[in-house]
């Protein structure tokens, strides 16, 4: 049923019997596989009225930080840079800073940085590349794990923090989605940009102090990893490098529990969480490898 919403499950006696669409339809089901992104925050929301057990669950937040392409092709290629028969340059760094791991995630060689809000006066940032990857920049989410300790236990804290931060980023922007960024050089040492280098991102970036926008303990970590990159990479801190805020969405704050052996919610018989928005994998493929568990779940259920 495609541009149709989901606006619930159809219940009786503790067990599923269909789902509701915004529109008043509903559609009959023994089973339904609840297999939702990451940032269906109307559907957490839902789960939560609907008292189905939920639990938060560790994320990692952070910026997008851009290079130039040929800066990460001359760190990565050396002196074989600029090769015609080499593609442009992939990394995955990552490090420890201040009890926090701080790791590159999303790599999107000759890409872009987009915006990617979905509420309003809400700044957040994603990455692309097209099949080509021809532009001139490179970018990668720089992100900080966080857990329950930075925003509490209650199953939907890390929704509001994740939140907090979004509308951080847009007051710092200015509004009309355009995004503070600093600048790497700038974040090390501990001023203000000014100005910030072309960059990919549209509609712009506003030059500002990006420890405006985070708590400080992972501001500190933030910047404590940077500086480990820059003192490991020769050539990572380039003068057009620039950090564009934030990138939030990293992973599901929630997890959608179920019991570990017939994988359906222990709230709602039949109702099966499943995948990322479910908290149950990290990524495409491992989401998909989550899916065919459920599906050999529900044959297993039905035959028994």
């Amino acid at each position: 049923r495609f541009e149709s919403a989901f606006a619930g499950v159809v219940s009786e006696g503790g067990r599923v019997r269909g789902v509701r669409l915004a529109g008043g339809d509903e559609l009959p089901a023994d089973a339904v596989v609840l297999a939702v992104g990451h940032s269906a925050r109307p559907v957490y929301a839902w789960a939560a009225e609907a008292r189905l057990a939920l639990e938060p669950k560790p994320l990692a937040v952070g910026v997008r930080l851009e290079h130039p392409q040929s800066t990460i092709d001359a760190i990565q290629y050396g002196r074989a840079a600029g090769h015609p028969k080499l593609p442009p340059a992939f990394y995955e760094w990552k490090t420890q800073a201040r009890g926090r791991g701080v790791y590159s995630f999303c790599m999107c060689p000759g890409g872009f940085i987009v915006p990617a809000a979905t509420e309003p006066e809400g700044v957040v940032t994603n990455g692309m590349s097209l099949s080509k990857r021809s532009s001139r920049y490179a970018n990668a989410g720089l992100v900080v794990t966080v857990g329950p300790e930075d925003f509490g236990a209650g199953p939907l804290a890390g929704v509001l923090f994740q939140r907090a931060l979004e509308q951080a980023a847009y007051r710092e922007g200015g509004g009309d989605l355009r995004a503070p960024a600093q600048r790497l050089g700038d974040v090390l040492a501990g001023r203000a940009s000014t100005t910030t280098p072309d960059c990919s991102y549209r509609p712009g970036l506003q030059p500002t102090d990006l420890a405006r926008v985070f708590p400080e303990p992972l501001f500190l970590a933030l910047r404590d990893g940077l500086a480990d990159f820059a003192a490991r990479i020769p050539g990572f801190l380039h003068p057009d490098a620039v950090l564009v805020g934030v990138e939030t969405r990293t992973s599901a704050p929630v997890r959608i529990v179920r019991d570990p052996e017939s994988l359906m919610s222990p709230s709602l018989a039949g109702l099966y969480p499943s995948g990322e928005g479910a908290g149950y994998a990290g990524g495409i493929v491992s989401a998909a490898l989550d899916g065919v568990r459920v599906a050999e779940a529900i044959v297993r259920n039905t035959a028994s």
